[in-house]
Order: structure tokens, then C-alpha cells, then sequence
């Protein structure tokens, strides 16, 4: 009887500590969430900006021009008696929205080039490559100052420069992970079945690398929030008198050792934004990379 009662549990199979132990869903690295909160408090602000703005953000006032902040101006004014506060609140909508477009049409052009340079292979790969190493010789911001110059500053010209050179990381991320992807037996498999190369890359090879190049893509927005801060800086990107981070920290330069605030608040707000985003990235490659 003794024996016949053991028989169960030895049967039984057996199961190892680390078995037990081992979590159903990957813990989310601390950047991520970090990123993600702080991302969360930008785009409130700038969603709610307009309407929590206490003063027109345009409405000049020389009778109060670099004042101190006080109660009535919380961050003081700049030299033309504008709230710096309301300015700050409405003037990051411009770098994040070309960021954020010109971010999306290169990972998509980029993901879709390099997935179908790895594909085709030959003469396709050969010229799609070589034309990421030129152009990817060329600063973005070299690329957005000579369009500039022929086409005149604004939205568009903007998104053109940036997107002209940006696509060419993804697309040699893309198609790294799609010459790994295609040595998987399931795209043999598929390739036996009679499957469509369109199928094949929309179902097989394009889901299987958005997790690395979303987190490239998230890592990459900090560079291109610099960028455009930077050609705002130099007066190429949304034109006085509306709000813009970078423009109030060249519009700030001649008095910064009288209001060092006009120069340390649009700073700190770039840096913020483009940290947490960063950190979502780099979240996410700390996150996909756990076992």
C-alpha cells in the first residue's frame, strides 16, 4: 500500500525551481516607465498649454521687459515683456510634431526599403545600399539648409530635409533583421506553401522586427528633437512671433547673465522631452532583450 501511494507523485512530473520562479511577462525595465511617466507630463502640457497659458504668449509689453519672476509672471518676462511661462507652455508643439512626423516617414520608408532590399537581394540590394551609405555621408542639417535655401523655410521644407536623410538607419536595421528572419524555417515553409512575397513581408518579416525598430525609432527622437531645436536655433524653423523652444533660447542669448531663466527653462524643456522618449527606448531594448 505504501508502495502504490508513492507511485502518484513519482509519476508525477517533475518541475524545476527555476520553472517556478520564472515570471509570465517580462518586468518593464525602470527607463521605461520613468519615460514613459515623464512623456506623459510633456504631452499634457502640451496638449493643455494654449489653455492653461495665463497671458497671450505673443502680446508684447516694453514697460515690463525682463522682469524677475514674480507672482503675476512665474518665470519673469523676456525682452520684449512676453510671459515666459505662456511661451514655454505652447512653444514645444512645433519641434515635437516635426519630430514626431519626420520620425514616422523614416522608420516607415526606411523599414519598407530595407525589408525589401533583403528580399529582392542582387542589383536591388546592391543600389539600395549604396545609396544608404551616401546619403547617410550628408548631416540632416547640411540636407535642411540647402532646401531651405531653395524652397523657403516652413513645415514642409522641414519634413522633406529630415525624412531625406533619416530613413537610412532603419532601412540597415530593417534589413539585418530580415536576412535573419528569412533564414527561419516558417518562411521556408511559407515559401514551399505558395505564399506571396508581399505576404510574406507583411506577415512574417515587418512583425517580427517592429519590436527592434520601434525601439531604435524611440531612441532616435531625442537626435531629431536636438536637430530641429537646432535649425530653429539658427532661425530656420517656425518664424517669430510664435513660440518656439529653441528660438527663445537664440531670442534669449544677448541676456542671459541678466534673465538666465529665458535660457535655462526652453533648455530644460527640450532636454526633458527628449529624455524621456529616450529612455522609453532604451526601456524597451533593456525589456525585449530579457529572456
Amino acid at each position: 500500500m505504501a508502495l502504490e501511494a508513492a507511485l502518484p507523485d513519482a509519476a508525477a512530473p517533475s518541475r524545476s525551481p527555476d520553472t517556478l520562479r520564472r515570471p509570465r511577462f517580462a518586468r518593464p525595465h525602470w527607463t521605461l516607465v520613468a519615460g514613459t511617466l515623464l512623456l506623459v507630463l510633456v504631452a499634457m502640457m502640451l496638449c493643455l498649454g494654449p489653455t492653461l497659458a495665463p497671458y497671450d504668449p505673443t502680446a508684447q509689453a516694453l514697460i515690463r521687459r525682463l522682469k524677475p519672476p514674480s507672482e503675476a509672471h512665474w518665470l519673469g518676462t523676456d525682452h520684449l515683456g512676453r510671459d515666459v511661462l505662456s511661451r514655454l507652455l505652447v512653444g514645444g508643439s512645433f519641434a515635437v510634431v516635426i519630430a514626431a512626423v519626420t520620425l514616422t516617414l523614416s522608420v516607415i520608408l526606411g523599414t519598407l526599403i530595407g525589408v525589401i532590399s533583403a528580399r529582392k537581394g542582387g542589383l536591388v540590394d546592391e543600389i539600395a545600399m549604396r545609396s544608404v551609405d551616401l546619403l547617410i555621408s550628408f548631416p540632416e542639417v547640411v540636407v535642411a539648409i540647402f532646401l531651405v535655401a531653395l524652397l523657403g523655410p516652413g513645415y514642409g521644407t522641414l519634413i522633406l530635409a529630415l525624412t531625406i536623410v533619416g530613413w537610412t538607419p532603419f532601412a540597415r536595421l530593417a534589413r539585418g533583421l530580415a536576412i535573419e528572419i528569412n533564414a527561419k524555417p516558417y518562411i521556408r515553409a511559407a515559401e514551399i506553401l505558395g505564399c506571396s512575397r508581399r505576404f510574406i513581408i507583411l506577415r512574417h518579416i515587418i512583425p517580427n522586427a517592429i519590436g527592434p525598430i520601434s525601439a531604435m525609432a524611440f531612441l532616435r527622437f531625442g537626435h531629431k528633437m536636438i536637430t530641429v531645436g537646432g535649425l530653429s536655433y539658427i532661425g530656420l524653423g517656425i518664424q517669430p512671433p510664435h513660440a518656439d523652444w529653441a528660438a527663445m533660447m537664440a531670442e534669449a542669448q544677448p541676456y542671459i547673465e541678466r534673465a538666465p531663466l529665458l535660457v535655462v527653462c526652453p533648455g530644460l524643456a527640450i532636454f526633458l522631452t527628449a529624455l524621456s522618449v529616450t529612455w522609453i527606448g532604451q526601456g524597451l531594448s533593456q525589456t525585449g532583450d530579457k529572456p
